[in-house]
């Protein structure tokens, strides 16, 4: 009983003092007697599920190391005004990570990180199938569903920053303790089979109370997760030749050659999933999309509306755990208006040309690119090349306001509505289902153009044929995404991560110099302070801003030019010489603190 008791407090504290840096769970697991009492009581047993949710939030995993990094640069979002002298960090962003890495290559590294969560779920799904009676208990069903939801999700976004991995799916033993990479492939088809069958375990958004909130797992959360799964399993990455992972090889870039992993056996049963969670009724979109990341930033974790799943942090008015916004946000300078000590926000932001891809009416164009920050004196314009994502303010943080300090307690969005409805388009069209994927786009599209719904219906009902359609889709998810770190996976398995990169330096150069498509602007930009008294009105960008403003404007001169945006940073971009170089940089290494203490069991490819 004492054995017990120790090991169900281990958890308790865990859960309760989660913004502690240790680590705070034994993973040992408990003796079979204690599995039956832990496994047989839904309160303990739920107690073993929060321990997953722990792993998230250690100093150097989701926390600290691999959200504020995995994702860019792309050709939307990147390390904000990188500079070359600002090493390891630029280089994490730009596709030059070595094995030696001072921000990763650390004992506490988000790689084992991930796998201290992998482990806790792998020790909640063998205690619950021993001793949860899931079969005649739906309660205990829930936590075996979300346990095999988690660990599908944590193991999704090790093969996106990894690649390879150790497959893991049973407890750690004497005997397993060290062993080598496997294929993704394999780990794709046993974290698509854990969902196929987590799926039927899991209520929809509000149908139960533990489904309530978007910090605990749902049906929909799971399909969506089955879909992002198939898409990323089906298209291409760098892959080492068949049997030669985990021996140095090279890889080329290319689809899986194994017959469970082609789209025309994952699509079908990916697009089911979406349209059970699209016909369920249970997620919409928010009518507004201002007022969907104001929701975001005021930690509105209510079930049943746009967010589905948010990265379950802690954040209450004693603790925070998680540096998203403190990375991300609108930029506060040291002594901001806002009263915070010292600088926070503004590391990555949207590539200085992308607010000129949206069209003017595009209502996600203003929230999602913004060029201004706060410092002591109020608002000021940020200049060209630090551009910030708008979706995250500490000013718009007032249900649990940011009172400084590394952690912010922002719960990150893992997938939202617009999501499932764009995967769906995507996979629809791909099965010649044009009618389905056109109808979901247009959901996405016409909410964007809020006010001016018949443009982006128009737009919709103009595409013809299946490649017009996927261009399109690709666009939008662009345009919807930015600043949530999609893209880079995106451009991976549609294999346009080089090109999209070589593009955007060449579009870059081109504002820099005001040439192409940019040739129109003068280089001057003028701004004020907006009604709201936090953000600021620009003119001067926009083609029909061809005479200088009336009223009470100020003028930037030469805001676009150069010697602002220069030619060094844009290089940054990404450093590789050309396509192959760069593609064998698309994952992470597994970094040198790993690799020691794996007894040689673990080797990187793709000649690291």
């Amino acid at each position: 009983m004492k054995k017990i008791l120790y090991y169900i407090s281990v958890v308790l504290v865990g859960t309760l003092a989660f913004s502690s840096c240790d680590q705070l769970l034994d993973q040992t697991s408990p003796s079979t007697s204690d599995d039956a009492t832990v496994y047989s009581n839904y309160t303990l047993a739920e107690q073993t599920i929060f321990s997953i949710h722990i792993a998230f939030g250690e100093q150097n995993s989701y926390r600290g190391r691999f959200l504020p990094w995995y994702g860019f640069n792309t050709d939307i979002e990147w390390y904000n005004s990188p500079k070359a002298n600002d090493l390891p960090k630029t280089a994490i962003a730009s596709y030059d990570v070595r094995v030696n890495n001072t921000q990763l290559n650390d004992s506490r590294n988000p790689f084992a990180d991930m796998y201290s969560g992998v482990e806790r779920a792998n020790l909640a799904i063998e205690g619950l199938r021993k001793y949860g009676n899931v079969e005649n208990d739906p309660d205990m069903a829930y936590l075996l569903g979300e346990a095999l939801t988690l660990r599908a999700m944590i193991y999704y976004d090790l093969t996106k920053a990894w690649g390879d991995v150790p497959a893991r799916f049973e407890p750690l033993t004497s005997d397993n303790l060290y062993v080598a990479k496997s294929s993704r492939d394999e780990i794709f088809k046993q974290i698509l089979a854990d969902l196929d069958e987590a799926v039927n375990y899991l209520p929809y958004p509000l149908e139960k109370k533990v489904t309530a909130t978007t910090d605990r797992v749902n049906k929909v959360f799971a399909e969506g997760l089955y879909a992002r799964i198939a898409l990323a399993a089906s298209g291409y990455a760098i892959r080492p030749d068949d049997g030669a992972v985990g021996t140095g090889d090279l890889g080329t870039v290319r689809l899986s050659s194994d017959p469970e992993l082609q789209k025309s056996v994952l699509y079908p049963k990916a697009l089911a999933h979406l349209k059970d969670a699209i016909s369920s009724g249970t997620c919409s979109l928010v009518p507004d999309y201002e007022t969907l990341w104001r929701s975001f930033n005021d930690m509105d974790l209510t079930a049943g509306k746009e967010f589905i799943f948010n990265i379950p942090f802690g954040a209450t008015d004693t603790k925070a755990r998680g540096r998203w916004n403190y990375t991300f946000a609108v930029k506060n300078d040291n002594g901001s208006i806002f009263g915070y000590t010292y600088s926070q926000g503004g590391v990555a932001g949207p590539t200085p040309n992308f607010w000129f891809k949206y069209d003017p009416k595009d209502t996600r164009r203003d929230i999602t690119c913004v060029n201004f920050k706060h410092d002591k004196t109020g608002t000021v314009l940020a200049g060209i090349n630090n551009w910030y994502f708008g979706k995250y303010r500490f000013e718009w943080m007032n249900n649990i306001p940011y009172k400084g300090g590394n952690d912010d307690g922002i719960k990150p969005v893992v997938m939202r509505y617009s999501d499932v409805l764009l995967m769906a388009a995507e996979i629809a069209n791909e099965l010649g289902e044009e009618s389905y994927a056109k109808d979901c786009l247009t959901q996405v599209r016409v909410r964007a153009f809020k006010g001016n719904e018949g443009i982006a219906e128009a737009y919709v009902k103009a595409l013809s044929g299946k490649d017009a359609i996927f261009e399109a889709i690709a666009d939008e998810r662009a345009l919807e995404f930015c600043g949530e770190f999609l893209r880079k996976a995106d451009l991976i398995r549609w294999n346009r991560l080089y090109p999209a990169l070589s593009a955007e330096k060449a579009d870059l150069l081109d504002l820099a110099n005001r040439e192409g498509d940019y040739s129109y602007l003068t280089g001057d930009v003028w701004y004020r302070l907006a009604e709201d008294g936090e953000s600021l009105e620009l003119y001067g960008l926009g083609k029909d801003d061809v005479a200088a403003p009336e009223g009470a404007w100020e003028k930037e001169s030469g805001y676009v030019s150069s010697t602002k945006l220069k030619e060094g940073d844009i290089a940054l971009l990404f450093e590789q010489p050309d396509e192959t170089s760069l593609n064998r940089r698309m994952f992470w290494p597994i970094f040198q603190y790993i690799l020691d203490n794996s007894l040689g069991k673990l080797v990187n490819d793709y000649n690291y």
